[in-house]
């Protein structure tokens, strides 16, 4: 197993203190748990679609990639958990307040599924996938196949019927050129940060 990009930069930067080492992993937790909060207040709502733009997927993605799995899966726990207590750090709704009722309601799916991609890309990123361009990009499509597999089934409680269709409609078709694009620049964050990490 490789070490994350986290641990690369703690071996450089930190003594050998191991309440420093843990001290710098949670504040890389809370840091990407920060950032997820803020990307969500970047979001565009779509008249066609109870489920707005934001940038949080790439953030979700990248993080855990940086973080590794359960460092990775922990600050989307946190996130979710600051969420549930009411904190305003979901998108803005028109409909449901923050809050755990945020959860149940058509983004609930995609909100629950950030701690699974984050898992996946940062357990892709542990073994290598992280330090090549299209290895890195084929870890967060993984991660990102997780957040609208959750997304979508999530929808399907809601749309009429039951239909996936209509799922789909709403919660995958109108997203998936554009976080493709948004897939095609995050998977060379990786890469670079690695090469900047080996310069230095």
């Amino acid at each position: 197993m490789n070490p994350t990009l986290l641990v690369a930069v703690s071996r450089v930067s930190s003594s050998d203190s191991r309440a420093l080492r843990v001290a710098e992993r949670a504040a890389a937790v809370a840091f990407v748990t920060a950032l997820t909060a803020a990307a969500a207040q970047i979001s565009v709502p779509l008249p066609f679609t109870p489920v707005p733009l934001t940038f949080q997927p790439m953030v979700v993605l990248v993080g855990g990639a940086v973080l590794g799995a359960r460092l990775g899966m922990a600050s989307q726990f946190l996130y979710l958990a600051l969420g549930i207590a009411g904190l305003p750090v979901f998108a803005a709704s028109p409909v449901l307040p923050q809050g755990a009722a945020r959860l149940l309601g058509p983004t609930g799916g995609y909100l629950m599924a950030y701690p699974v991609a984050a898992f996946i890309t940062g357990y892709l990123a542990e073994r290598g996938f992280d330090r090549r361009y299209w290895t890195a990009l084929l870890a967060m499509t993984c991660g990102l196949a997780v957040v609208f597999t959750g997304g979508v089934l999530w929808l399907t409680r809601l749309v009429p019927n039951g239909s996936i269709s209509a799922a789909l409609t709403a919660g995958f078709y109108p997203f998936i050129i554009e976080d493709f694009v948004k897939l095609l620049v995050a998977g060379g964050v990786m890469p670079s940060l690695w090469w900047l990490t080996r310069r230095s």
